[in-house]
């Protein structure tokens, strides 16, 4: 019985087909790609996660 190997190309494949065109926002002279867009979104949201979610509080000498 032999393993097969795993293809790199396999692997490494991105999850849409980036072949194709980008998709554009317009807002009068402002034009941004959608990708962007989500990309933006995704980091203020980290961001906001990072300002509002508490941070784990250190134990005193007395264990609370």
């Amino acid at each position: 019985m032999t393993a097969t190997p795993a293809t790199p190309h396999l692997v490494f494949a991105p999850p849409v087909n980036l072949s194709g065109h980008g998709h554009y926002l317009h807002w009068g002279f402002v034009q941004i790609s959608a990708a962007n867009i989500v990309m933006i979104a995704l980091i203020g949201a980290v961001f906001l996660a990072a300002l509002f979610l508490p941070f784990p509080k250190p134990k005193g000498r007395d264990g609370k």
